[in-house]
């Protein structure tokens, strides 16, 4: 049984090889076939959390084995041959990339959280909400001087907590390489927000 699932896994990280990075992505044609797998299973859940919100839920992508290893190995083939320090992850979808990913790749993971969940010293920067405003934290020491850092999460949409989680790197004196995101809801120009970060995404929608 543990064979074939390796197998499997094996089977398919040489399909999601990309053909050049860290450049611009450019999928192999098995690759390609394999983001349509994943585009098919995201699930729209309208209306949630609130009326006039379409949901895109990845819970059928992590429930599925083949497909949540292929979502892995998208962000890994963006990060691998380059020198990171760090991978940070934005509460709470983003812990479930990017600890994976810095596993794999044998480097430090940096959990961002809403405020009051972290129980050290930390930095808190705001980003603007439809009424009002929030805060994301970060410990004050998570990542060092001069650390190359890549922040992963699952979806962009507004780009409010990610330009948040952007700030909090650069306060600790990261230099944030890449901001990489298995969604992207481009009608809401979310990647303005992280400007002049480079903003990678596999699904766009």
């Amino acid at each position: 049984m543990h064979a074939s699932r390796a197998s499997q896994r094996r089977g398919y990280r040489s399909e999601l090889r990309l053909t050049s990075a860290p450049g611009p992505l450019a999928f192999a044609p098995m690759a390609l076939d394999t983001l349509e797998k994943l585009r098919a299973a995201v699930r729209d859940v309208p209306d949630f959390p609130k009326k006039g919100i379409v949901f895109k839920d990845i819970t059928p992508v992590l429930s599925d084995p083949v497909l949540f290893h292929a979502s892995i190995d998208l962000f890994l083939d963006r990060c691998r041959g380059r020198k990171i320090d760090k991978i940070v992850g934005i509460d709470a979808r983003g812990f479930l990339f990017g600890s994976a990913v810095a596993y794999e790749l044998g480097v430090g993971f940096v959990p961002i959280r809403k405020r009051g969940k972290l129980p050290f010293q930390t930095e808190i920067a705001s980003y603007s909400l439809e009424y009002g405003e929030a805060e994301m934290e970060m410990h004050i020491d998570a990542i060092d001087a001069g650390e190359q850092v890549v922040l992963v999460d699952d979806l962009l949409a507004t780009g409010g907590t990610s330009a948040a989680a952007a700030v909090l790197i650069r306060k600790a004196g990261g230099q944030l390489l890449e901001a990489q995101f298995l969604i992207e809801l481009e009608f809401l120009h979310g990647r303005k927000q992280l400007e002049p970060t480079p903003v990678i995404s596999f699904l766009k929608y």
